[in-house]
């Protein structure tokens, strides 16, 4: 499933679902995210590239069932 992570502007305002409409009119059917999450900051490495293994990695544990 692709999921878009969106780092907004400083004072920029947007919500899930104008983000979802955006990328409808833009985006071929294969390449639109099913799902968009505003965050604060992305995660990076030393040379700036965004951490594509940690927002993966964090999906996952959202959707691991806690053990009580």
């Amino acid at each position: 499933m692709i999921k878009a992570f969106i780092v907004l502007k400083p004072q920029a305002r947007a919500d899930k679902s104008e983000l979802l409409q955006f990328a409808r009119q833009r985006l071929d059917p294969y390449k639109r995210p099913r799902d968009v999450e505003i965050v604060q900051s992305l995660p990076k490495n030393a040379l700036q590239k965004v951490l594509k293994r940690v927002l993966r990695q964090q999906e996952l544990d959202k959707k691991k069932p806690i053990k009580t």
